[in-house]
């Protein structure tokens, strides 16, 4: 009588058929490894072990013996699939810039490098713009402080001067802008 070690979802095949000398040969299926062995034949199996992200595979798993998993080092990830943990890229050597660090688990993310021509730019342009609004302000200050009201008016500017004369006061001078 053959003992039929297959039970469906147990991760196990067949190794060797019965005969009339002896039973059935068992073994871990591909991605299985051995967790019960009884004369020569596997009586159960077990899933190899997945590794989580940030771990690499260390070890593989064989019929024998489970996946082995290791941590990651710093400056270096892995998705959990990988045989060794790939260092993070270094953007500045592709003349890129850092856009998010990266993890255990993860990649840099690195990105174009923003140019400072257009800040430099800007920043130039409103320097000027503020020193020509400022040296035109101070110019009609010192034109318009220079100039009499009597010269205005043979300019053609619109000032009046109107002289009032109170008796036993000041005379006082007005100087109207009318327009």
């Amino acid at each position: 009588m053959c003992n039929l070690y297959m039970f469906t979802g147990a991760g196990l095949k067949e190794k060797r058929g019965c005969d009339i000398t002896a039973d059935t040969v068992c073994e871990p299926m591909e991605g299985f490894f051995c967790t019960d062995l009884k004369s020569g034949s596997c009586a159960a199996a077990q899933k190899h072990r997945s590794c989580e992200p940030g771990q690499f595979i260390s070890k593989m798993g064989t019929a024998s013996t489970d996946t082995e998993c290791s941590e990651c080092i710093s400056g270096s990830f892995s998705n959990g699939t990988m045989l060794s943990c790939q260092p993070h890229t270094q953007c500045e050597k592709e003349n890129l810039q850092l856009i998010k660090a990266g993890t255990s688990s993860t990649d840099v993310e690195c990105g174009e490098k923003s140019s400072n021509t257009t800040g430099i730019v800007i920043g130039v342009l409103v320097f000027f713009l503020v020193a020509a609004t400022i040296g035109g302000g101070v110019f009609l200050w010192k034109y318009h402080k220079n100039t009499k009201p009597s010269e205005m008016n043979k300019s053609g500017g619109a000032e009046e001067e109107v002289a009032l004369n109170m008796p036993g006061k000041k005379n006082i001078v007005l100087y109207l802008n009318i327009g």
